[in-house]
C-alpha cells in the first residue's frame, strides 16, 4: 500500500496493524473478486437490455401525483423489473414501504381464509412472525383463518424432504421460501437449491405457488428464482434492487395472476395496478436498478472479505472463507457481547453519515429481544448500504452487509477490527 493510502486509513484511525492483517487477506482473494466481476457484468447487461427493450426515455422520469393514471414511468419500469427477473408481471412502487410489507402484501394477497401457509426452510425472518401470527398481532394471517406448517432444515443444512411431503395436503395453498439466513446461522439457498425445491413440491401438488423472499440476494448470481420454477419474487428497494439510490420501495414479480392479487391489495379492489402515483422517486429507482449489479459486486466483495478476516481470527463465520456465495450478507458469531458491540461501533465510525454516533442495543418493533444496529447510511434502514445488526443474545451473531462500493466495505471491515484490537478482544499476528 503506497504511503498516500496509508496515510488516509490512518486519518480514519485505523492502524497500520489493521492494515497490514487485512491486506494480506485481500491479496488472496482477487481470483474470487474477478469471479464477481464477471457476474456483475452479465447482470449489468441484462438490466441493460431490459431497460432498451422497453424503451426507456426521459419521459419516464416525470414526477406523477394523486391517483396516478396514466403513469408511464411506473408501468415501464414495473416492466423492465418484469424483464430482467423473467416475470410476467410486476409491481414496483414507493407505497411498499419495506421488505416486510412487500412480504406481507404478496400472502395476503394470495391467501384466503382456510388456505395453509408453509415454510420449508424452517422459521422465516423474524418480522414475518407477527405477520403469519406465530407471535400473535392484531391482522395476521392467524386471525383471517390461515393455517401455518413449518419444516425445518436438517442439521446440515440440508431439506427435509420427506417432512416436507408427509406435511403438504389440500390445504397447502402457496410455500414461502426464504433465500437468505435472517437471524440464524444458516445456509443461504442459492437458485439451483431452490429450484430442486420448487421441483419436489410442485410434482406433489402443482398449483401451490412458490413464493422466495429474495432480500438480499438479487443480482449474487446469473439466475434468479423465476428463472428455476418459482412463482413470486419479492424484495425491498432499499436492499439490492435499489441500488443506494432508491429512498423507499418494495417489489413482487412473477405470475400475472399473482402480481394482480397483489395490486388490488395494496390500492384496492377495482383500481389495482392503475393507480399509485410514483412521487418524484421514479428517476431514483431506475438509476438505482441500473447501478444495482455493480453495487450488489461491492457488497459481496465485502461479506467475502469480512468471512475471511474473521474466520482467521478463530470465529465462526457463515457462510465460512471459502463457500460459495448467495446473498450478501455475512454472519460472524462472536460468543461474546463486548465483541458483538465493538464490531458494530466499528461499522458505525465508518459510515458516511452519522459515524460520530455509537450504535445501542433497543427493543425494536417485530423482534423478541434487543437489537443492535450499525447504519450510517443516506437512506433510513437501507441494507445495501454498509449495516450490521443482530439480536443481543447467544451466540452473540452479528449480520453485516453492504456497501455501496467494494472500498466503503472494505473500511468497515477493517474498523471494526480496529475496535475490537483496541479494546484486546483479537491478537492480530
Amino acid at each position: 500500500m503506497n504511503q498516500y493510502l496509508l496515510e488516509q486509513y490512518k486519518q480514519l484511525g485505523i492502524s497500520e496493524k489493521v492494515i497490514a492483517f487485512g491486506e494480506k487477506i485481500e491479496a488472496d482473494l482477487k481470483p474470487r473478486f474477478e469471479k464477481i466481476d464477471a457476474i456483475a457484468e452479465l447482470n449489468q447487461l441484462k438490466v441493460l437490455n431490459a431497460l432498451q427493450k422497453n424503451r426507456v426515455s426521459a419521459e419516464c422520469f416525470n414526477q406523477s401525483s394523486g391517483y396516478g393514471y396514466n403513469d408511464m414511468g411506473r408501468d415501464t419500469l414495473e416492466a423492465v423489473y418484469a424483464e430482467t427477473f423473467k416475470g410476467e408481471d410486476a409491481l414496483v412502487r414507493p407505497q411498499i414501504t419495506c421488505g416486510t410489507h412487500a412480504l406481507a402484501l404478496a400472502l395476503m394477497s394470495n391467501l384466503r381464509p382456510g388456505d395453509e401457509l408453509l415454510s420449508p426452510v424452517g422459521k422465516p425472518y423474524d418480522t414475518l412472525e407477527e405477520v403469519i401470527g406465530i407471535r400473535p398481532s392484531k391482522g395476521s394471517l392467524a386471525e383471517y383463518g390461515i393455517t401455518y406448517a413449518q419444516v425445518d432444515l436438517l442439521p446440515d443444512g440440508g431439506f427435509d424432504w420427506e417432512g416436507i411431503r408427509n406435511v403438504i395436503n389440500e390445504k397447502t395453498k402457496l410455500v414461502t421460501i426464504q433465500r437468505s439466513k435472517g437471524y440464524a446461522t444458516r445456509p443461504t439457498l442459492s437458485v439451483d437449491r431452490i429450484g430442486e425445491l420448487v421441483s419436489f413440491i410442485k410434482n406433489i401438488k402443482p398449483d401451490v405457488i412458490c413464493m422466495v423472499d429474495n432480500c438480499y440476494g438479487e443480482f449474487t448470481e446469473e439466475k434468479e428464482p423465476l428463472e428455476v420454477g418459482a412463482d413470486m419474487i419479492v424484495g425491498s428497494l432499499i436492499k439490492n434492487p435499489g441500488g443506494g439510490l432508491a429512498p423507499i420501495g418494495g417489489y413482487i414479480c412473477g405470475k400475472k395472476e399473482c402480481i394482480e392479487n397483489a395490486a388490488y391489495r395494496l390500492t384496492s379492489p377495482g383500481l389495482g395496478k392503475e393507480v399509485g402515483a410514483s412521487l418524484g422517486v421514479i428517476q431514483s429507482f431506475y438509476q438505482g436498478f441500473f447501478l444495482a449489479p455493480t453495487v450488489t459486486a461491492g457488497a459481496l466483495k465485502g461479506a467475502i472479505f469480512a468471512a475471511n478476516i474473521y474466520e482467521k481470527l478463530g470465529y465462526k463465520v457463515v457462510p465460512n472463507s471459502t463457500e460459495s456465495r448467495h446473498d450478501i450478507i455475512q454472519a460472524v458469531e462472536f460468543e461474546n457481547k463486548d465483541a458483538m458491540i465493538a464490531f458494530c461501533e466499528g461499522i458505525q465510525a465508518a459510515a458516511p453519515v452519522d459515524s460520530y454516533v455509537t450504535p445501542e442495543p433497543w427493543a425494536m418493533p417485530g423482534y423478541d429481544s434487543d437489537v443492535i444496529m450499525a447504519a450510517g447510511a443516506f437512506v433510513q434502514g437501507s441494507s445495501i448500504e454498509l449495516s450490521a445488526d443482530g439480536p443481543v443474545k447467544e451466540p452473540y451473531a452479528v449480520y453485516f452487509q453492504g456497501g455501496l462500493t467494494w472500498y466503503h466495505a472494505k473500511v468497515g471491515i477493517l474498523m471494526s477490527l480496529q475496535k475490537l484490537y483496541e479494546r484486546n478482544l483479537v491478537e492480530l499476528d
